[in-house]
């Protein structure tokens, strides 16, 4: 009895090593998609002068869970240049220097999952801003992923392709993406990857929303008004799956004049909005605001008497 005992948990011990191996080498898989970020001097564009000192250290980003491609070939489009490695320079504003990540060719979902017994099912991708120049990654990803996940929620970062990326603007090379093409694809990518892996994140189908910072928030709106039930004949089955949130929350967000959509009730999902008063869009994000009100879409809106721009 006692050697069937101990050939049996041998014959465990060696199963689990080999999982443990396997998921190893698949996190190594995951990791190899995103070489190292090659780092960038900060251009006069990232610079405010008398602002606090650029540390002397290389930027680079807060500790994260690894990332998660989008599309595991590549995105459409950008295929040639998935293994491209990011950049990553120091921003310099008055009271504050932080990193920011741009030259994106391989857009990602970095998931931040809480404890099991603290999960809600409710899950929140999250668009950092930036301009369409970079991504803001800490102050308006990781930071806010670390607390909700702290609070039962599953976060996921959002890296997604920048339109007046901060890389061609230094080489001077032509901008190979836009706004409601590549960065609202990406955005509502992330919302059909995460609800067709909602089971393995432990999310439910129907509690994913998006919320976004600035340009970011831009895509945040975008993807709530532009969505569709999924593509039933798609040879990917991630493309068969809806790309609608199932409620969006665009802070300070860009773009409020730029696009015309469509907003319904039913369709246009649940929001969120915010923004301070002494920012540039108080007055176009109240118009956001009643047009959705006007439409029967339940929103909220919060305006703060301060806070300017990113606060």
């Amino acid at each position: 009895m006692l050697r069937v005992m101990l050939s049996r948990a041998v014959s465990w011990a060696y199963t689990l090593c080999l999982v443990a191996l396997a998921l190893v080498g698949h996190a190594a898989d995951a990791r190899a998609e995103f070489p190292k970020a090659k780092v960038v001097a900060p251009t006069a564009i990232n610079l405010s002068p008398g602002g606090v000192a650029v540390p002397e250290r290389a930027p680079e980003e807060s500790a994260h869970p690894a990332a998660v491609a989008l599309w595991p070939r590549g995105a459409p489009g950008s295929e040639a240049r998935k293994g491209e490695p990011e950049q990553i320079s120091w921003r310099q504003e008055p009271d504050i220097v932080f990193p920011v990540v741009f030259n994106v060719h391989n857009p990602s979902l970095t998931p931040f999952l809480p404890p099991k017994d603290k999960a809600t099912g409710c899950a929140v991708i999250i668009a950092p801003g930036g301009g369409h120049m970079q991504h803001t990654i800490d102050r308006e990803g990781y930071d806010l992923a670390k607390y909700l996940a702290g609070q039962g929620i599953a976060a996921f970062v959002l890296k997604y392709r920048l339109a007046r990326d901060q890389a061609n603007m230094i080489s001077g090379a032509a901008q190979p993406y836009e706004v409601e093409v590549h960065g609202v694809g990406d955005a509502s990518r992330a919302v059909r990857l995460i609800r067709s892996r909602a089971a393995g994140w432990n999310v439910k189908p129907d509690r994913i929303g998006i919320l976004g910072f600035s340009a970011g928030g831009e895509l945040a709106i975008l993807a709530a008004l532009r969505h569709d039930a999924g593509k039933p004949g798609a040879a990917d089955p991630v493309e068969r799956v809806s790309s609608r949130p199932d409620f969006f929350a665009p802070i300070y967000p860009g773009g409020l004049r730029g696009h015309d959509s469509e907003i319904a009730k039913g369709r246009t999902p649940p929001a969120f909005l915010a923004c301070s008063f002494d920012d540039r869009m108080p007055v176009a994000l109240s118009s956001f605001f009643g047009a959705l009100h006007e439409a029967g879409v339940n929103a909220e809106l919060h305006v703060y008497n301060s806070g300017g721009h990113g606060f």
